[in-house]
């Protein structure tokens, strides 16, 4: 450590005079004003005063603040004197207008009130979002028809028709699997796949016997007809308002959501405040004066999957008449099931295409028809987050301290829009946060988190969030707060007056990751699907590795991608090396024909061929051109077993081995709770008016096969919550009776008689509907499979039975279930586990090493000693210049050898936290990097600037030495530790023993082995969990590891699409103590 402190010592003394012509330098120095970060200003239900408006907005600029973003919502708090949108509200708001720019400030207004979607009092049912409703009459015939058909279920008494049809009643009712998402009635993201099982021809209902009735059906409902022999479904079809309104808005402005999918329904929305409130402060409202912008926040609203122009919009996107395919969106499978998913599909894209055009596009064209910009959190919508961000004039992503790491996600999905999309300021909800923080967040021990942040490539901070605070002269500390939710961030906290030289140091890191672009090599290209998010190719931890990447949407490919000198362009300057394709064996052909055509120009692209298109649109050719455009680029010999590459026209392909498609098995599209009925304990009408309170239930089980448990499934789910436990321990839990829950309990089993056991709750303070569902599938490993349902062979208690949740005793609380009915019953509808999670996203891993192979160095690489984490980074090139900002994770001092991947250069500290910059003294060139020395303090950072050519080898140190032992040596290559192997050959029985002296306390989670609440919960790790599907390659296995606070105890377990706390232990731990965890047959 003495040794590296030295060398950062001789680089200091060279200290660096900015030239005022060198904007770079002046601008680091002394930062602009938009540089500065924002705050998101929070007024609570009408408390607001013009003193404290004035009072806020002159503390924010005291500090560095450079914008608010008002956000007007209702958390509890007492109503106050300004209801929102009346005319002392919007005379307030001018005073917000002229205070902001007195003072130097920005203001980002969002489009309604609450902190969600686009809505208001000014929206009516028509304008709302849509929904499609059904309902179904059988008529036989020959006989003629004159009758009213019943009209679908309405919202607030809204419906219109869509189609009418008839079509020969099916010998069978199965419902298309998964019609929730497919049909984008929820957002619930539907893998893609080639192959599908056959359907029940019962089931099937052909195109050609489908007769459509529309226009015999008159103005009241009635319809006319001539009911040919048979049995036939008359299906009537139509869509009313979802009923979602903005929230959580004070009355005064809350109201429906706007359609999402008509331009009508955003103008609508745009008019009821934004045009309101540009009107009022005309000459402040656009671009560099004070109302600068208006926001969308958080997808909070549900889904919608109607438009009054629907089948226009999708005729004119598709290219065919969705008409005859309709009944599909109401789970009958037409024609065939390949068929109705490709239609569903198109269904989805459509959805998908105008949210994106008529939502996200037009409001953004309506703000700059004022000057304004658009900011959007465009994740968790129903369509591609990507997409949907691309829209935006400043997409923006949210991270959490208090549930560190909580919706990271978004930040990696926001930056990578941004960067393709050709956006330069990406926002982030800085530092949200639980009711756990309680006044204990500030600004040394969140820096880790936002320099995070900045490595992800947000650079622009609008912290979450200040309170606006209506009291003056005396102020009235801690002061009015936004419920449970956010960092306390306002002027009555004890350290707001020392907060300046925090928000300059963010502001010099924002100047500086703002300039010029992004640097990566790999670019990932996600699916045609929608909705999705964009999944990381990181899958362990949160830190990027030395080669860096963005995703990339199809749309990108599409209309700005390019290839030149063998990179693929595009038009903004970003570059990247490779194109990796999604483990998706399907795609389209126009997407396909782009890609042959950038890798006969040079490109290379990694990935294997699509099998199919995934539309309806040109069907069967589709499919034609799809394969014939795969075996020009690929050949037609089978995926390798190896990764292999291969030439095409000047480019390259890299295919086969770990890049082979994912598939959906067809067994998986089965509903395991088909079979299953919904029970309760007998009292009264559980379905319709059960009492309220906890019941318990048990079944038992013999499993006497002598072959081994391959697979064990339960799937469960309760109106209203449930937790379950099998052999008396806990196997998970649910809160949600719409989705159906599903844990893996292989290694609760046992051979010869189980029990499951199931506390369940009926929630509220008055009668409702109550009932529990469910089944447990398992397979053997030679073959054969068993399934256990919820039935009349169950029991219920109305109180806790004796040894629970064991209760395996006899006892006379326990009473036979009452069986409600069958899936689909009445009040609860279709309810489905989710579809099986594929990741389409190759590893990183596997690239990184593959560029190693090319012969291309790392863009970054440290070593750092043992125990601790490697530093963080992300790189900037602004012309010729190279900006790399470096940040130290650890809460300790860090010496570390670097590497950049830059030659010819010198390189440059610039200090973001003091403004300083200086020369460094020891670097040297080697294999195409630069390697030089670095030290950073507990929590540190610094910019490393590449710009002046470099001096001769003479005037920089080559080696330093310290009392004649050799400290750093230029020649010495650049080694990392040999990695371990993460203890696998260890397996089910083994002990993890150490001494702990925990400094802060670690979330103490329910007990679960199902699910993956461990992901983003603040876990104080003392052994992190190796992913098992990684160590082992299966997705089988999952790795343990232990937090340890100074509250308790956590053992984790990870694997694929599992992060769960499976052993909990609460104990006070003020001192060193020695913890020992003890598996046993996979158990600790």
């Amino acid at each position: 450590m003495r040794a590296l402190r030295l060398a950062a010592i001789v680089g200091s003394a060279l200290v660096l005079s900015a030239n005022a012509a060198d904007e770079l330098a002046t601008g680091f120095l002394k930062p602009p004003p938009s540089a500065r970060p924002w705050v998101y200003w929070f007024p609570l239900d009408g408390n607001i005063s013009s003193n404290g408006i004035t009072a806020d907005l002159e503390a924010m600029a005291r500090v560095g603040i450079g914008g608010v973003l008002y956000m007007e919502t209702e958390q509890g708090t007492p109503r106050g004197p300004a209801a929102f949108g009346g005319p002392l509200w919007r005379n307030l708001f001018k005073h917000i207008c002229a205070e902001a720019a007195r003072l130097g400030l920005e203001v980002n207004m969002n489009n309604d009130a609450g902190w969600c979607g686009s809505g208001g009092p000014w929206i009516t049912p028509e304008l709302s979002m849509q929904r499609v409703v059904w309902a179904e009459t059988n008529l036989t015939g020959p006989a003629s028809f004159d009758g009213l058909l019943p009209q679908p279920r309405a919202v607030m008494n809204f419906y219109r028709d869509i189609s009418v049809f008839a079509y020969p009643a099916p010998a069978s009712n199965q419902p298309l699997p998964r019609l929730r998402g497919k049909s984008v009635q929820a957002r619930e993201v539907t893998p893609l796949q080639a192959n599908f099982p056959a359907w029940p021809a019962e089931a099937v209902t052909p195109r050609s016997s489908i007769i459509e009735l529309t226009g015999r059906l008159g103005a009241d409902g009635r319809l006319k007809w001539d009911v040919p022999a048979g049995r036939w479904t008359v299906l009537r079809m139509g869509h009313t308002t979802t009923g979602q309104n903005n929230h959580p808005a004070p009355i005064a402005g809350r109201g429906l959501e706007c359609d999402k999918l008509s331009k009508e329904g955003a103008e609508a929305a745009f008019n009821g405040l934004m045009g309101r409130l540009i009107a009022d402060n005309r000459l402040r409202a656009g671009e560099g004066r004070t109302l600068v912008a208006t926001h969308i926040d958080s997808w909070e609203v549900g889904s919608q999957n109607w438009t009054p122009k629907f089948k226009e919009e999708f005729r004119r996107l598709r290219g065919y008449d969705p008409t005859p395919f309709l009944p599909v969106m109401t789970g009958r499978v037409v024609e065939s099931l390949e068929v109705s998913e490709r239609f569903l599909w198109d269904v989805r894209m459509t959805v998908n295409d105008l949210l994106v055009e008529n939502y996200a596009g037009h409001f953004r064209a309506l703000a700059r028809r004022h000057g304004l910009r658009l900011s959007i959190e465009a994740y968790d919508a129903p369509c591609d987050d990507m997409t949907y961000g691309g829209r935006a004039d400043e997409p923006m992503g949210e991270f959490w301290s208090w549930g560190k790491y909580g919706a990271a996600f978004s930040c990696t999905e926001m930056t990578s829009a941004a960067h393709v999309y050709g956006k330069r300021i990406i926002g982030a909800e800085a530092f949200t946060a639980t009711d756990g923080e309680r006044w204990l967040g500030h600004p040394g021990n969140i820096k880790d988190l936002g320099d995070w942040a900045f490595c992800e490539g947000i650079n622009r901070f609008v912290f979450h969030r200040y309170a606006l605070q209506p009291w003056t002269q005396p102020d009235r500390p801690p002061g009015i707060s936004m419920g449970p939710w956010g960092l306390h961030y306002e002027r009555t906290q004890t350290w707001w007056e020392q907060s300046r030289a925090w928000h300059e140091y963010l502001a010099r890191c924002q100047f500086m990751l703002r300039q010029g672009l992004f640097s990566a090599d790999l670019c990932f290209l996600t699916p045609e699907n929608s909705p999705q998010r964009f999944s990381s190719p990181v899958k362990h931890g949160f830190d990027r590795p030395g080669y860096n990447f963005d995703g990339c949407t199809p749309e990108v490919v599409l209309t700005r991608m390019k290839t030149k000198d063998g990179r693929l362009v595009l038009p903004d300057g970003m570059s990247y090396r490779w194109l990796v394709l999604p483990r998706t064996p399907v795609m389209t052909p126009q997407l396909l024909r782009k890609i042959k055509e950038l890798v006969a120009d040079g490109a290379t692209i990694v990935g294997t061929p699509p099998l199919k298109s995934p539309s309806l649109a040109g069907y069967p050719q589709c499919d034609q051109e799809v394969r014939r455009l795969a075996e020009e680029l690929w050949g037609t010999e089978p995926a390798p077993e190896q990764i292999t590459s291969r030439r095409y026209g000047k480019g390259r392909i890299f295919w086969g081995g770990e890049f082979r498609p994912l598939e959906v098995q067809a067994g998986e599209l089965a509903n395991p709770l088909s079979s299953a009925q919904w029970i309760w304990r007998a009292e009264g009408n559980p379905a319709a008016t059960a009492p309220p309170g906890k019941r318990f239930f048990r079944r038992a089980l013999v499993l006497e096969t002598p072959a081994a448990i391959a697979s064990a499934k339960l799937i469960l789910t309760a109106d209203n919550s449930f937790e379950c436990w099998v052999n008396g321990r806990r196997a998970g839990g649910g809160d949600n009776f719409s989705h159906a829950y599903t844990m893996n309990v292989a290694s609760m089993l046992k051979r010869g008689t189980n029990w499951i056991t199931v506390a369940a709750v009926n929630a509220t303070d008055a009668p409702n509907p109550a009932g529990l569902i469910g089944a447990l599938v398992v397979k053997y490993s030679d073959g054969r499979s068993q399934v256990i349902t919820t039935d009349s062979n169950w029991e219920s208690a109305a109180t806790q039975p004796p040894g629970w949740p064991l209760a395996t005793a006899e006892s006379e609380l326990w009473q036979p279930v009452r069986v409600l009915g069958p899936l689909g019953m009445e009040p609860w509808g279709h309810i489905e586990p989710a579809a099986p999670a594929t990741d389409p996203t190759p590893d990183i891993q596997i690239l990184c090493r593959m560029l190693a192979a090319e012969g291309v160095p790392p863009d970054f690489a440290s070593v750092v000693p043992a125990s601790t984490q490697g530093l963080r980074y992300i790189h900037r090139i602004a012309g010729n210049i190279d900006i790399y900002f470096v940040a130290n994770p650890n809460p300790q001092p860090i010496a570390a050898e670097c590497s950049f991947r830059v030659t010819g250069k010198r390189p440059e500290f610039w200090e973001p936290d003091t403004g300083r910059m200086s020369f460094c003294a020891a670097y040297e060139f080697a294999n195409g990097s630069t390697r030089l020395p670095l030290t950073l303090g507990p929590y540190g950072s610094v910019f490393v600037v590449f710009r002046e050519k470099a001096d001769t080898a003479g005037s920089r140190l080559a080696s330093i030495s310290f009392n004649g032992d050799g400290i750093w040596d230029a020649s010495a290559p650049l080694k990392n530790e040999a990695a371990t192997d993460n203890h696998a050959r260890l397996t089910n029985r083994f002990t993890m023993a150490g001494w702990v002296r925990p400094a802060a306390a670690t979330i103490l989670l329910q007990e679960t082995n199902g699910g993956v609440s461990g992901v983003s919960a603040m876990r104080n790790d003392a052994i992190y969990p190796p992913p098992g599907h990684e160590v082992y390659g299966d997705d089988a296995h999952a790795g343990c590891g232990i937090a340890a606070g100074t509250n308790g105890i956590s053992v984790f377990e990870h694997s694929a699409d599992y992060f769960a706390p499976v052993l909990v232990y609460p104990a006070e731990l003020t001192n060193w103590t020695l913890v020992t965890v003890v598996y046993r047959d996979g158990q600790p």
